[in-house]
């Protein structure tokens, strides 16, 4: 991940994570969410099944900050990003996913939070993965 041509962020083999934060995300979120992907079985095992996880792999998890994900296309075609949680917010709940997957075993590397980032991954097979958080519950 670069920003203004200079690398911010890099992994190996792992997860990159786009997190959109929105104005309800709490802490308690964030417990719930690092908790998943930790956990989440999507790594292949020997037998070619999704079967481990970041953790069981030694993975890294580059995380990235979008607010873009939280638009809200129902109405006009101009997105509205009400539902987005203010900067504040959001970069402290972004610190806070990187802090506990580190104290999960689990190395991260984040872009520059409100930055303009360019990202580049190989996506090692068709699976991307939307985890949505409802008041500290994984939905």
């Amino acid at each position: 991940m670069t920003v203004d041509g200079e690398t911010v962020g890099r992994i190996g083999p792992g997860l990159v994570v786009l997190v959109g934060v929105g104005a309800a995300d709490s802490s308690d979120d964030v417990v719930a969410l690092s908790a998943k992907m930790a956990a989440l079985r999507i790594f292949r095992d020997t037998d070619g099944k999704m079967n481990r996880s970041v953790v069981d792999v030694a993975g890294e998890v580059l995380v990235v900050s979008q607010f873009t994900l939280l638009a809200d296309v129902r109405k006009g075609r101009r997105p509205s990003y009400a539902g987005a949680a203010a900067p504040e917010l959001a970069e402290r709940l972004v610190n806070e996913l990187k802090e506990r997957l580190d104290s999960l075993g689990v190395p991260v590397s984040t872009g520059t939070f409100g930055a303009r980032m360019q990202v580049a991954l190989t996506n090692d097979g068709p699976v991307t993965i939307v985890i949505d958080t409802d008041q500290g519950k994984i939905t």
